[in-house]
């Protein structure tokens, strides 16, 4: 007995939108039947269409690489706009100063004068991310 698909299944499959699966049914460019409200292509009818053997889904790709993504907030209180200047031009420069091939980092800072609190918002690999934490530990364990 050959799998089933789901116009779903076929669309992620093909990288084409579900509705153009659906269309390719009703024109008859791809043979289904409906069970119930919905449309299943066996593999042989999927195979027909492409010309050859069913393509595996994306999940199934064994050339995919798995990604870390770190975010991260770091809020310090008590410090003056002079220091909280001096922080955020070391962490940038640190970040802008990182090899092309290492993985892309984003950092935002924001200073709330009112309250003397600097926010350093980091988001990027967590190794980058381990790096940039323990250069701003240092930096503010000095003073």
């Amino acid at each position: 007995m050959s799998e089933l698909y789901s116009a779903e299944q076929v669309a992620e499959r093909l990288g084409l939108h579900v509705k153009t699966v659906r269309n390719y049914v009703r024109e008859g460019r791809l043979k289904a039947v409906r069970i119930g409200k919905q449309y299943r292509i066996t593999g042989e009818d999927l195979a027909a269409l492409t010309g050859g053997s069913v393509p595996a889904t994306p999940r199934e790709d064994a050339h995919r690489t798995r990604h870390i993504e770190v975010s991260s907030v770091v809020a310090v209180d008590a410090i003056s706009r002079q220091d909280a200047d001096r922080v955020t031009t070391l962490v940038m420069a640190a970040v802008n100063g990182r090899r092309e091939d290492d993985d892309p980092m984003r950092v935002q800072t924001v200073y709330d004068e009112e309250r003397a609190r600097l926010r350093i918002m980091l988001l990027g690999g967590a190794q980058t991310s381990a790096e940039l934490l323990r250069l701003v530990s240092a930096l503010l364990e000095s003073r």
